[in-house]
């Protein structure tokens, strides 16, 4: 197979492994107890909704090592990695750096919002199931999309990646298919993204690349409905003009950020309490440096928070210290 056909059939495995959680996620819901929504959800429903994410995200974030070795292959590369991905540390957390827990939540209260606006109590535990499937399958993405940065960024070999953008696909997306990024640029995407990452041995960064991934080939290729539904009306017209992609929309940007290497910087909580790996790893590596005693406990406290792999790519100035950095965060192992 090819680069490209590889990386489709990543987005198609991805993809199937989001429609799988969102199904379980589903069928975990039928269980709330519309007389006491909250209480059925904290005792019952919710820890297991969230044990059925967490699975995906896991099971999303294996898969990238494996998928970049096999692009780099195709490429006629051959595959350098630092180190094996840990695919848990990828997981339990949203992509806005709350915890699941946290964010799963939301369909519940949305649900109650509902009945108190009048909604039967059907009508608004459907609109609960529509958002906590959105969230399901959005979140095993992000986990899969962020994994396979981190390896693309841990694997000396990949000069860069480009974005592969799978129909139907938004406009801000499409004036992004194709375009080329270094290795540690971050992985613009928004809530059902459907992008993903094409590893690449050689790269020209802000460059897109021919042919399949070029935003107005994907325009020319809609029809005219399509076209105006995707680009608005006016947006589309002004492109058939003439007008770039690029020119008619704007890309989103946007997340938690922490106090950090004298910058503000993206971080999670997530593995950062007394319970969590990156803590246990942190707190070792503290007596290792005889900076604490060896008996300190869960007295330990933690002085750094535990950047994103996107805050890692913004503040290493080389390779070596992106991927001292992933392993130093628990990214690689």
């Amino acid at each position: 197979m090819s680069a490209t056909e590889l990386a489709q059939a990543y987005y198609v495995a991805q993809t199937s492994l989001a429609r799988r959680t969102a199904d379980r996620v589903q069928a975990l819901w039928r269980e709330l107890d519309r007389r006491d929504l909250t209480g059925s959800w904290v005792d019952l429903v919710g820890p297991r909704v969230v044990e059925a994410v967490v699975a995906g995200q896991v099971a999303a974030a294996s898969r990238a090592d494996p998928y970049v070795e096999s692009i780099v292959a195709a490429q006629g590369g051959r595959s350098d990695p630092a180190g094996a991905l840990r695919a848990a540390m990828f997981a339990g957390r949203a992509a806005d750096g709350r915890p699941l827990e946290s964010l799963l939540y939301l369909p519940v209260i949305t649900t109650k919002q509902g009945i108190a606006a009048g909604l039967s109590d059907t009508e608004a535990l459907f609109r609960g199931l529509e958002q906590l499937l959105r969230m399901a399958a959005t979140e095993v993405m992000d986990a899969g999309r962020t994994a396979a940065g981190a390896s693309i960024a841990g694997n000396r070999m990949i000069r860069g990646y480009i974005r592969v953008v799978n129909p139907p696909a938004c406009a801000r997306c499409i004036i992004l298919a194709g375009k080329e990024y270094g290795w540690n640029a971050g992985f613009q995407r928004h809530p059902r993204c459907d992008c993903v990452h094409m590893p690449a041995l050689l790269v020209a960064r802000g460059r897109h690349h021919a042919g399949a991934f070029d935003p107005k080939a994907y325009f020319n290729g809609l029809s005219r409905s399509e076209q105006d539904r995707v680009f608005t009306v006016a947006g589309a017209r002004a492109i058939r003009d003439g007008a770039s992609p690029t020119s008619v929309v704007n890309a989103r940007r946007g997340m938690y950020t922490a106090d950090a290497y004298g910058r503000k910087l993206r971080a999670t909580r997530e593995g950062a309490t007394t319970r969590g790996a990156f803590y246990r790893q942190e707190r070792a590596r503290a007596i290792a440096a005889g900076q604490v005693p060896a008996n300190i406990g869960r007295q330990f406290r933690t002085r750094t928070p535990r950047l994103l792999p996107e805050s890692i790519y913004r503040l290493a100035d080389s390779r070596d210290e992106a991927i001292r950095m992933l392993r130093r965060f628990g990214y690689i192992g």
